[in-house]
């Protein structure tokens, strides 16, 4: 039997925020996550991408200073997410054999590597820190969350990609279902504001250059859009059956229906761009929580704001919605918050929630002139959503190929 699998906790450090309501508010208000980076290594390194979305509240403000030492930033970011999402659910009594984590990374923990790697070169192995295997390990952000909470459901990390975290949450979705665990903490997180990711995301051309104006450079849709803007934190959110959260009287934000993964194996960086594959994944999800296309009626978009990108996943929506596209509201919030690569499925995911939760679509910033081969309904300021059945999706998609949606539906 199918059981209704829910969302009761949400939680987030982001370029808008601290916490997810933080993050909430400011996206509402239009703000820009992205600023210029205070760092002597932009100069060092000539650096030819000057600032990134960087998260607002430094991880030394909120965790112990034992806790940053022995973490990576992103494990500092999940941990943060992580604590606010349970504490957010009312901090479930659940036995640790019950609760499970489903995280993911796109990266992992590449300051603890590469700044490891500078330390043997000019210092020698005997001053590399012992826990430097522990602190890079992909699998350590979601280590550090089922420690702290006492996960013995199993703690499973996916790393693929900018598709990662919206690839947890649909596993997490579907080990509920299979009766794994009562309770799950999914999300992800990313801490790649680093010289050497800059570096290589400019030499392939993906970054915007918009140096003098990071507030306004990353633009989906725009006709001048340029690259992406690179972006770090985390989001988690708690996922229960909806026996289990009506037991213990929980509040609910939105029902979770499941998702879809595909692979392109098209192209390593590029999206396939009849986004056939990103078209199944999407008609997967809807179909396999029993609705139609017509209930959609919200879209968090992936738009990254590359010129390539934004067009191929355009394509995928078109092929997959036909006509009936132009009736959906469509958001690209990585306007807003820059791309947190294996985290931005995660806030994308807690932005469509709280859409639902409030009947509220968010807004896109920094759409001056649309592109007109993506003739979308793209919100740019605050939208309600009305009342009724009410529908949307979460779409994530990586390099290797790799398609991720989940799908929603408000309670």
């Amino acid at each position: 039997m199918t059981k209704k699998i829910v969302v009761t906790g949400i939680g987030a450090t982001s370029p808008l925020g601290g916490t997810a309501r933080d993050s909430w508010k400011a996206l509402l208000a239009g703000e820009s996550g992205a600023s210029t980076i205070d760092a002597e290594w932009v100069s060092k390194y000539e650096i030819p991408v000057t600032f990134a979305a960087q998260a607002k509240v430094p991880s030394a403000d909120v965790l112990a200073r034992h806790e940053v030492k022995r973490l990576d930033p992103s494990s500092q970011f999940a941990l943060i997410a992580g604590r606010e999402a349970w504490a957010d659910a009312g901090a479930p009594e659940v036995a640790p054999e019950r609760l499970a984590v489903d995280w993911s990374t796109g990266i992992g923990g590449v300051w603890t590597l590469l700044d490891a790697w500078d330390t043997l070169r000019e210092r020698g192995p005997r001053r590399v820190l012992p826990m430097t295997v522990p602190m890079l390990m992909p699998n350590g952000p979601g280590a550090a969350i089922g420690m702290d909470l006492h996960a013995r459901a199993g703690i499973r990390t996916v790393v693929s990609a900018c598709a990662s975290s919206t690839e947890a949450i649909v596993n997490a979705y579907d080990h509920l279902q299979q009766g794994f665990a009562d309770v799950v903490i999914a999300g992800g997180s990313e801490a790649a504001i680093h010289p050497l990711p800059i570096a290589s995301f400019a030499a392939m051309q993906a970054l915007s250059r918009r140096n003098d104006d990071p507030t306004t450079a990353s633009r989906p849709y725009d006709v001048t859009r340029d690259g992406f803007v690179l972006g770090e934190g985390a989001a988690a959110l708690v996922l229960e059956t909806e026996e289990h959260a009506k037991a213990r009287g929980a509040r609910i934000y939105a029902e979770v229906l499941g998702g879809a993964v595909t692979s392109d194996a098209y192209h390593i960086t590029a999206p396939d761009p009849e986004g056939s594959a990103a078209a199944r994944a999407m008609i997967a999800a809807i179909e396999g929580a029993g609705a139609t296309l017509a209930d959609v009626k919200h879209i968090n978009a992936h738009a990254t704001s590359t010129p390539v990108g934004d067009i191929a996943e355009y394509n995928a929506l078109r092929r997959v919605f036909g006509a009936g596209l132009d009736d959906i509201a469509v958001t690209a919030t990585k306007a807003s918050t820059g791309h947190l690569l294996g985290g931005a499925g995660a806030i994308e995911a807690l932005f469509t929630v709280l859409a639902l939760h409030e009947r509220v679509a968010p807004p896109t910033i920094n759409l001056t002139e649309q592109d007109p081969e993506i003739p979308l309904d793209v919100v740019t300021s605050p939208r309600a959503l009305g009342n009724g059945e009410l529908l949307a999706i979460s779409n994530s998609f990586g390099f290797g190929g790799h398609n991720a949606v989940a799908a929603f539906r408000a309670i």
